[in-house]
């Protein structure tokens, strides 16, 4: 078999064995899902969002992918939609984590460390160990802690919150996967619920009920806030002709007949045109033709309200 000089092959050298798959080192892993944007696989930053199937994302890569999404290069945030499929995180920052030994040669890094640890556990959020966050408030915490102290998570997340809502962060291909039929599962339920929303609403407007539509609702809330603001200002102003008449040694009287004359003032554009006010009255306001001084009197050339040709 051509072997000079007395050489002994082995079986792994005569026979070509089928290649094992190349082993990704488990603490890079780590460090690229729990340390890294999923979007960018830039370092995370605050503030940080998770989606519905709990990766981890910093918000302003969100909203430029939001913003352009033909720009994606990858397919890991198809399913997000709007801000409304993300959920900003609460998380407790490690006051131990030390930043300034990263991208020195001469440092030794600990690769286990983390930014941010449970608030409750103290466990560093490094993926050695299982992290969930309620998904109404952000709330984040080790899976461990809410088996052991689960009255302490309660009190952050409350006591009847629906487990449906729990998302575990970076979890498995199983977990993962578990996660996106609930989340299929309540886009379908809130599409049903909209699409009632509307049948229910048509059937309305067919039987002749009253169903209002959401364009003239706005309209007469505008309506109302205008009008409480226009009875808030005649208030106002009945209140100051009450005050300059008391200041001004008027009696009673006078105080009630500005109150009566302000009521009616709606049929006027001026109190001056009102006959039924007096001149006490009238004299409160600029369109008074009371002769006023000469330091409140402008040129003839430009407008003011204390101007008057007579």
């Amino acid at each position: 078999m051509g072997c000079d000089g007395g050489t002994i092959p082995t079986r792994d050298e005569l026979v070509r064995l089928k290649q094992k798959p190349e082993k990704v080192d488990r603490d890079v892993e780590l460090s690229a899902r729990w340390r890294h944007c999923a979007l960018t696989q830039q370092e995370l930053r605050a503030p940080i969002v998770s989606c519905e199937l709990g990766r981890l994302y910093n918000k302003e890569a969100v909203i430029e992918y939001l913003l352009n999404k033909a720009a994606a290069t990858s397919d890991v945030a198809s399913h997000i939609r709007s801000l409304k499929d993300v959920c900003e995180l609460k998380l407790t920052e490690n006051t131990s984590y030390d930043r300034s030994c990263l991208g020195k040669a001469d440092t030794y890094v600990d690769t286990q460390a983390s930014q941010y640890i449970c608030p409750i556990a103290g466990l560093e959020m490094n993926g050695r160990h299982k992290f969930v966050f309620l998904w109404k408030n952000g709330f984040v915490c080790s899976e461990r802690s809410l088996k052991e102290v689960p009255d302490a998570v309660h009190q952050e997340w409350g006591k009847d919150y629906d487990k449906d809502d729990v998302i575990e962060i970076n979890g498995s291909k199983e977990g993962i996967e578990e996660l996106r039929k609930k989340m299929e599962f309540r886009r379908a339920q809130a599409k049903a619920e909209k699409k009632a929303k509307k049948r229910d609403r048509a059937e309305a407007a067919v039987n002749g009920d009253v169903c209002e539509e959401p364009v003239a609702k706005v309209k007469k809330q505008k309506q109302a806030k205008s009008d409480t603001r226009q009875k808030n200002g005649m208030v106002k102003s009945t209140a100051a002709a009450a005050a300059v008449s008391g200041s001004s040694g008027l009696g009673s009287g006078t105080v009630a007949e500005a109150r009566a004359a302000l009521k009616q003032s709606s049929k006027f554009k001026t109190v001056a045109q009102d006959p039924s006010a007096s001149k006490t009255m009238k004299s409160l306001f600029s369109s008074s033709a009371k002769p006023r001084d000469k330091d409140q009197s402008a040129h003839w050339i430009t407008y003011n309200p204390y101007h008057y040709a007579g």
